[in-house]
């Protein structure tokens, strides 16, 4: 009797070890199963799941017991009867597992492997291959915004406006700018306001080019700018004209330009009517340094002899000579005055001859000694006007003036 109650006890260990381990092995599939699938059916699975643990203990319990009524052979129907109350429970909770059908699981399983995707390491076909396109990197960092161009909206419609985006590479703040802001929001309303002003299309681009910080400025801010110049007695053509011509102008604030004006006038002896005109013909004195007016005033007074209503004069027919580079000044004048002879009575009836470049004036003035006409005296015949010597074309000046090929001029030329 002992060695059979032995061989009952092996029996039921052994049977407690298999029984655990499928237990378990249930727990981890159904685990995994409800990983997956609780978007899908969260409900039941959140009940499935607080009987898993349930489900092992009582299934341990009830083939235990039912191996203990089997192994002692009872005749006892009360004992058959717990047998069965304690059953009943697993029954229950495996069909509250049971909630989601196996077919909707398989074909769950389906769609998860249509949309599975590809794995780096996976071979695929050259027909394949060969349909992949790959779009090209925007670069993290570039010296050009040509590379932005294909990727942004804002960049390809200033392009299309005629801005030169190659400018910006000197000016690597002005093309961040130009990649933060947005064409709908903040730059359409700025095109509307320029054309308002009277900028044409096609002054639109160059003066963004040069001077893209002002897509940044609030139009209420500008129109400001455009009034104080409407103020001062600028009309709308003129105020368009300084616009486009200086495109820093309306970065400035009233305060500056309202001293920029103040300046000139006092500096240069001007009235308003003169000071207007002047900036209205070099808008860029409102805009550029001061330094070089103070200096090529003092130059034309001082180095070159000319007293202050003839300096008033030359500024009036040609403002450039205030921006001039003064050593290219001298160098003209003294040429000029000292070489060919040309008087200041005779310079402020031609004041445009001291713009020219000196070598043009060298050139022309020594072909037209050796020919023998060199005459600037309005006085003397074959007089030769100095206007014409330095503005005409060579074709002009070689057939009208030295009365000459264009040819003869070029071997002329060619021996110096």
């Amino acid at each position: 009797m002992a060695f059979w109650a032995r061989q009952i006890c092996i029996w039921c260990s052994s049977v407690k070890t298999s029984i655990v381990a499928n237990s378990i092995q249930h727990l981890r599939k159904t685990h995994r199963m409800w990983i997956q699938l609780h978007e899908h059916s969260s409900l039941s699975l959140l009940c499935s799941d607080n009987h898993f643990l349930q489900y092992g203990q009582r299934t341990y319990t009830s083939v235990s017991l039912g191996s203990r009524l089997q192994s002692t052979n009872s005749n006892n129907g009360q004992i058959l009867s717990s047998e069965t109350n304690l059953l009943s429970p697993v029954n229950h909770c495996q069909q509250q597992a049971e909630v989601i059908p196996s077919s909707d699981t398989k074909t769950l399983y389906e769609d998860w492997d249509d949309t599975r995707p590809l794995s780096a390491l996976e071979e695929i076909s050259e027909e394949e291959a060969v349909q992949i396109v790959a779009e090209p990197l925007l670069p993290l960092s570039s010296f050009t915004l040509e590379d932005y161009v294909d990727r942004s909206e804002t960049l390809s419609k200033l392009v299309l406006l005629g801005v030169d985006l190659s400018k910006m590479k000197k000016r690597p703040e002005a093309a961040q700018l130009l990649l933060r802001l947005d064409f709908e929001k903040d730059i359409t309303k700025i095109i509307l306001f320029l054309k308002d002003v009277g900028l044409e299309d096609n002054q639109l681009g160059p003066l963004l080019t040069k001077n893209p910080y002002i897509l940044a400025k609030d139009t209420e801010v500008l129109e400001t700018r455009v009034a104080y110049l409407k103020s001062k007695k600028f009309g709308k053509e003129e105020v368009a004209r300084m616009v486009s011509k200086a495109p820093f102008l309306l970065s400035f604030s009233v305060e500056r330009l309202d001293n920029r004006l103040g300046f000139l006038q006092k500096e240069l002896g001007l009235n308003v009517q003169k000071t207007r005109d002047l900036v209205v013909r070099l808008p860029r004195l409102l805009t550029g340094s001061l330094e070089p007016i103070k200096e090529n005033y003092k130059v034309c007074q001082l180095e070159l002899g000319f007293r202050h209503n003839e300096i008033q004069h030359i500024v009036s027919k040609v403002p450039r000579i205030l921006t001039a580079n003064k050593r290219k000044l001298t160098e003209t004048f003294d040429y000029l005055h000292n070489v060919m002879g040309i008087t200041h009575h005779l310079l402020l009836k031609f004041p445009q001859v001291l713009n020219s470049k000196v070598l043009k004036v060298k050139e022309r003035h020594m072909f037209l000694t050796f020919l023998g006409r060199a005459q600037y005296d309005p006085k003397q015949p074959s007089y030769i006007s100095l206007d014409k010597l330095v503005s005409v074309p060579d074709e002009v000046f070689c057939t009208e003036i030295a009365k000459a090929s264009v040819q003869d001029f070029e071997k002329f030329l060619k021996t110096l």
